[in-house]
């Protein structure tokens, strides 16, 4: 039997390494856990082997700003309160890809749904009790940076160079919210380091094995990189902005958690918005 009561746990790319897991090990604790995902037989093929009654699956491409705009209008039908946000969705792109709104993919999926997810699920968040939103990217990593002359990265694109600069958005993201004033839930930052999700998941079957080759001898395991956001989950940190780095505490005067960067970040994400 649980020890405390039920949670209702949001994961955002959770049919898939880090975040399957996370969803497994709330299940098992009792908890009502929504995943997103963009592949509808990896959704069927979790609840299947799940088969846990308090599991749903919601199929979206969340680098559609549509698309988290319908599954966070789901969510709010199906919920009055969230107690926490997980936030695992991301995907390598070896070209530059743009979306449907015009934005470069990588910076739309793995930053940009983030922050809606964050914004737009915050009345149900602050509903709960005890709320936490756990952003699972690369604090404490310094390298990469916003390219404020080009975000969208429509001159000079390249995977590592989108995917940085998406991390270090995600940072100050993290920067951005916690600095709201009177929001309940708590901000973490979560760098699991090297692990052995999503080795599989990369679109060079050269590199896809590398990875795998390298994850054999140096990765940590899926399971022990989610415990802290399980524990995290059931207890909240005090602080409202918390920054981990392979289970050390990020410096908040990092200059990648800069909160004048976080304002700029913010009003060029709204100017995005802006009228959609």
């Amino acid at each position: 039997m649980p020890s405390q009561p039920s949670k209702t746990v949001i994961i955002s790319g959770g049919t898939d390494g880090m975040g399957r897991a996370t969803a497994l090990e709330r299940l098992s604790r009792g908890d009502h856990v929504t995943v997103i995902g963009s592949s509808e037989a990896k959704g069927r093929t979790l609840l299947d082997q799940a088969g846990h009654p308090n599991l749903r699956f919601l199929r979206a491409d969340l680098s559609s700003i549509a698309e988290v705009e319908r599954v966070i209008a789901h969510i709010g039908e199906e919920h009055d309160t969230v107690d926490a946000l997980a936030l695992f969705a991301n995907r390598v792109n070896p070209k530059r890809k743009e979306t449907a709104d015009g934005l470069e993919s990588t910076f739309a999926l793995y930053y940009l749904s983030r922050y809606l997810l964050s914004h737009r699920l915050r009345p149900l968040l602050d509903a709960g009790s005890d709320p936490v939103i756990i952003n699972v990217a690369g604090v404490g990593n310094t390298a990469g940076r916003i390219h404020w002359d080009d975000p969208q990265l429509t001159r000079r694109y390249g995977q590592v160079r989108a995917q940085l600069q998406a991390g270090r958005a995600n940072d100050l993201l993290g920067v951005m919210f916690a600095g709201q004033a009177g929001s309940k839930a708590r901000y973490v930052l979560y760098h699991p380091g090297f692990t052995r999700s999503g080795v599989d998941g990369h679109p060079s079957p050269v590199v896809r094995g590398s990875l795998k080759l390298l994850a054999k001898f140096f990765a940590r395991s899926v399971a022990d990189a989610v415990q802290p956001i399980v524990q995290w989950i059931d207890r909240p940190p005090a602080e409202p902005l918390c920054a981990i780095d392979r289970g050390k505490p990020v410096e908040k005067s990092l200059k990648t958690l800069d909160p004048d960067a976080a304002a700029r970040l913010a009003a060029y994400t709204e100017s995005l918005l802006r009228g959609r």
